[in-house]
């Protein structure tokens, strides 16, 4: 991917597109499939990727094919969709709240995936998930860690605790997970993060093993998960990975270090509609605006997307159906009709967005598109 000062032409691949369209160069999610598979495998760690990126069975398979075990997801609607297709080992990454609706949901959903794993952070919650599902065998939970991101899980002290609380309730304690989520915070913060995962699980697993979890075949599972931090913190005692933007990779990745211009597998191909002269510089609108693109933006990171093409240009503002460009006086703008691509800031909404995706190989479009088979799946 060309992402230097120069301009050029759009590519003559993208310029037949009906825009704003989301495209996937399949070569690439191949690619970064075998990598972060094999460097898993280089380290000892199972890959559990998070599908919520994607939301796609075909790519879910390719992952699999390529060494993942297992899949992550979100949401009972995403497990239900995947297990519906196949997809047996499940892990819900998310503190479940089983209110009577997502009780019945879970129930159905523990007859449907021979192995599934939830999320829990309180024991007010495994008494719901308790209830929500009996009998054998029981439901196998995972206690959440907060190793510093703030958003949900026990602090490490406190999982030993909650781990002899659902025990006693008739759950499975699986294991341990966390999220580095904060190591989304800003690219000096990506090391920190993985430390803080490695660190918060180092001391989680070794209080759950103390109380006699883990004893069992298999034993304990210690959980990971973020594409910044994977290839940190896949290290002892970390036993697996859930990270899920790695597939596609995201002007977010590229600025963070956890992979490179050419590891972006998808881009939002949109055409210039306006083009004018404000001020001191020139603006120019593109057909993607939040409904394609999403409007998620890290303080830290400034513009609404990577314009490859024009790499000076700045994505301003964001509406519903326009994406409003600046770039500095005495730069050319784009043509009027132009067909450019922009790399999301945050590639996981943007499937979500729309019901297919466009598929590339070798650089040009193969006829074929990808279902967004979980799309709004809650």
């Amino acid at each position: 991917m060309n992402t230097s000062g120069h301009r050029f032409e759009p590519e003559a691949a993208y310029s037949e597109l009906d825009t704003p369209a989301v495209v996937v160069d399949l070569d690439v999610v191949e690619r970064n499939a075998r990598s972060m598979a094999g460097w898993m495998s280089s380290r000892g760690v199972s890959l559990r990727p998070h599908v919520k990126t994607h939301k796609c069975v075909e790519i879910a398979r390719i992952q699999a094919a390529a060494g993942a075990g297992g899949i992550t997801v979100a949401t009972l609607g995403e497990a239900a969709l995947f297990g519906a297709h196949g997809f047996d080992d499940v892990f819900i990454a998310y503190p479940l709240w089983a209110s009577p609706a997502k009780a019945r949901r879970l129930a159905e959903l523990r007859e449907q995936v021979g192995s599934l794993a939830v999320g829990c952070d309180s024991a007010a919650a495994a008494r719901m998930l308790a209830g929500a599902v009996g009998g054998q065998p029981p439901l196998a939970v995972m206690i959440e860690i907060d190793s510093g991101g703030r958003r949900s899980g026990v602090r490490p002290t406190a999982a030993a605790t909650l781990a002899r609380q659902a025990a006693d309730l008739g759950l499975d304690v699986r294991g341990v997970f966390t999220h580095g989520g904060h190591g989304y915070r800003g690219p000096e913060e990506r090391q920190r993060a993985a430390f803080d995962e490695v660190g918060s699980l180092t001391r989680a697993a070794g209080l759950l093993r103390d109380g006699g979890f883990g004893r069992g075949p298999g034993g304990l599972v210690v959980s990971a998960g973020s594409t910044p931090t994977a290839a940190l913190s896949a290290r002892a005692p970390v036993t697996e990975e859930r990270p899920g933007v790695y597939i596609f990779g995201d002007r977010t990745q590229v600025l963070l270090g956890s992979c490179t211009w050419d590891d972006v597998a998808l881009v939002v191909a949109t055409t210039v509609v306006s083009v004018s002269v404000q001020g001191l510089g020139t603006q120019f609108v593109l057909d993607a605006g939040s409904k394609v693109l999403s409007s998620d933006r890290p303080g830290w990171l400034r513009g609404h997307g990577h314009v490859v093409e024009f790499p000076q240009a700045e994505i301003e503002q964001l509406y519903e159906h326009h994406a409003v460009c600046r770039m500095s006086a005495g730069q050319e703008p784009p043509a009027l009709g132009s067909v450019l691509r922009v790399v999301p800031n945050h590639v996981c909404q943007v499937p979500n967005l729309v019901d297919e995706m466009v598929v590339f190989r070798a650089g040009a479009p193969t006829g074929e598109r990808l279902t967004v088979d979980a799309r709004g799946r809650c």
